[in-house]
């Protein structure tokens, strides 16, 4: 019998597949099962158009079968089959595709979609297998024709003995070797494992023999194994049902059989798309963050599926970095492919797509803000983080898209709020949106710089998480609202006839506070009268747009730049501390140098600042109880 060879270019091209083109040895097996359903589908395209021939879906199935003895899997299905016209043109060129011309012929008629348009899936088979041997009868074919191949030396072609219609794939496994175990592809567990992973919902059975130990008939004690045919796949997706078919409990089911996490999910979302680009989605908001959600190790994105084919496990492209918290799937019939599956090209499905599931994503997400006050802020507790980190990264790019839907603790109302809210809320004379940051809700409500806009009535929003202050800093303001710390210099609220006595009280003690100055030397920028403070004696402010609890933020880093805010001591000069400081200044210039350490030094423990030296400031406080 001659030996065939292959075309030049396609024994190159199938020199790549086998070393180089698949990711995983493992999609051999979805690249099999796929043309099978694919044959399958081309007997329901013909009963569409042909009178004298029935399509009984009970009647169609792929079956899989291992033969450890033998180190032989057969891929066995009841398609229509390949004459030996189509075995020479289908497997002897490569990248010559039957489905993808069967799909430009059958295109205005309606039916299942094609799943293999490329021609090169079948060859992925060389990855596992020594050698392949294709068996196939075609419909309509009283006679059947035999393939076989060691790989890139060529392929046969003879007749064969075949009484059904349908198609057998016959692979001779490879020996293991010290890289490879290629045993696995003849284990049951691990080929059901490989089903249920890339071709679950195939619409067709994808059955096999497997084993289920069993109690022996007629005793009570001895069990046996029992080989049973058994379909292994789901065949019908939960996202191509109807919604009012499902319940929440569906969903959560899903949720937990495809391992998207270890909690319920809070929210689902079911998309289902017939427009441009047709796509169906089932997206889930999880209830907790996952454990390694802020590590190198996290990856982001959603399963992806080619008209049920898994294609990636998990595809970033589908989702922005702050929405990376969604899990999920998307199954579509549109997507551009390259020749292994695994990479998708980056084209214009793709990008709507994606588009279309962050605004999804959004306004998911303002519904459940409106909808479900309780649910959200548990969302927001897990997940707030990441929509922050979303507002400062991309040099702000996204603020519009996710300023709705922050909230920050409000001193009034004691709990979380919105911008949206706090800003409705805010009176007419309100010029800024006020903020204070913190280790803690506590710790902020006693700083002495919330004083003086605590007095005036007006909301403060808590700070307590490192990206707080440097993502407000991106967004800069809210709905025409600019927003201010209460620790800036200036808090846009001090009336014409304070800020005339401020300067009187700034100029009459000029020479204390540039001696003041002096003592502290680079430590302040500026010594100077507050306007904020009521009943502390004492506090700093920042000018600048680096603030204190920015610089805390930056001094932890790794890199840390030494970057400082440009702080100024605050005295409060109706205190009777001021008073001491005056009568010192006036009488004992050494104890304006010990209560000016001293002042200073308190300013930094309730900005929880680190002292210098301690050990001084111990040394300093027993100075003025003796």
């Amino acid at each position: 019998m001659e030996k065939m060879q292959f075309k030049a270019e396609s024994k190159r091209l199938l020199e790549m597949m086998i070393n180089s083109i698949y990711l995983q040895k493992e999609i051999f097996l979805r690249e099999l099962i796929s043309n099978a359903s694919d044959a399958i589908d081309k007997i329901y395209y013909k009963a569409l158009t042909d009178e004298t021939l029935s399509f009984d879906k009970d009647h169609y199935y792929i079956k899989v079968v291992a033969d450890k003895e033998n180190r032989a899997l057969k891929i066995s299905d009841t398609g229509i089959g390949m004459t030996k016209e189509e075995l020479e043109q289908n497997l002897g060129t490569i990248a010559k595709s039957g489905s993808l011309a069967f799909k430009k012929e059958n295109e205005s008629k309606d039916g299942h979609d094609i799943i293999g348009q490329f021609g090169v899936g079948f060859y992925s088979a060389f990855m596992v297998a020594d050698s392949v041997t294709v068996m196939s009868k075609a419909l309509g074919e009283d006679t059947a024709y035999k393939w076989e191949s060691e790989g890139t030396d060529g392929y046969t072609i003879e007749p064969y003995e075949k009484e059904e219609v349908g198609t057998e794939i016959i692979l001779k496994i490879k020996e293991n070797t010290e890289d490879e175990t290629y045993d696995e592809y003849l284990e049951e567990y691990r080929l059901k494992a490989i089903i249920k992973k890339y071709s679950d919902f195939i619409r067709y059975p994808i059955k096999m023999d497997v084993t289920e130990r069993k109690r022996k008939e007629g005793s009570e004690s001895e069990y046996e194994d029992v080989k049973e045919e058994q379909v292994i796949n789901s065949m019908v997706p939960i996202w191509r049902k109807n919604k009012s078919e499902l319940t929440a409990e569906d969903y959560e089911n899903f949720y937990n059989e495809k391992h998207y996490g270890f909690d319920k999910p809070l929210k689902h979302i079911h998309i289902n798309v017939d427009g441009a680009v047709r796509y169906n989605a089932i997206l889930f908001i999880p209830e907790n963050i996952p454990f390694d959600y802020y590590s190198k190790e996290f990856e982001k994105g959603l399963e992806l599926y080619s008209n049920g084919v898994l294609i990636m496990d998990k595809c970033a492209d589908l989702l922005p970095d702050y929405f990376s918290f969604v899990k999920g799937m998307v199954d579509s019939e549109d997507l551009s492919l390259n020749i292994s599956r695994e990479i998708l090209q980056q084209d214009k499905q793709l990008k709507l797509i994606a588009k279309n599931i962050n605004k999804k994503i959004k306004s998911e997400l303002q519904s459940l803000l409106k909808d479900d006050r309780q649910k959200y802020e548990a969302f927001y507790q897990s997940f707030g983080r990441q929509l922050k980190y979303g507002v400062y990264g991309d040099f702000g790019a996204n603020k519009e898209v996710l300023q709705d839907l922050l909230m920050f603790y409000s001193s009034k109302e004691k709990k979380l709020v919105t911008l949206d809210e706090y800003v409705s809320r805010m009176p007419e004379d309100q010029k800024y949106i006020y903020y204070a940051s913190g280790d803690s809700y506590e710790r902020i409500e006693k700083l002495p710089q919330t004083e003086m806009v605590a007095d005036k009535g007006y909301e403060i929003l808590y700070f307590t998480e490192d990206i707080d202050e440097f993502a407000i800093k991106m967004l800069m303001n809210y709905k025409e609202k600019e927003f201010k710390s209460v620790s800036s210099g200036d808090l846009g609220i001090e009336a014409e006839e304070d800020q005339k006595n401020t300067e009187s009280e700034e100029k009459e003690n000029k020479e204390l506070f540039d001696y003041m100055k002096t003592i502290l030397s680079d430590k302040v920028k500026d010594v100077r009268v507050s306007k904020r403070l009521r009943s502390h004696p004492v506090c700093l402010s920042t000018d600048g747009d680096v603030t204190i609890e920015m610089e805390k933020i930056l001094s932890a880093m790794p890199d840390n730049q030494n970057i400082k805010a440009d702080k100024v001591l605050e005295i409060n000069i109706n205190h009777d501390v001021f008073n001491s400081l005056k009568e010192a200044f006036a009488q004992d210039k050494e104890k304006v140098d010990l209560y000016t350490k001293l002042l200073y030094n308190q300013a930094l423990l309730i900005e929880g600042l680190p002292i210098q030296d301690p050990v001084e400031f111990t040394n300093d406080i027993c100075k003025i109880m003796v």
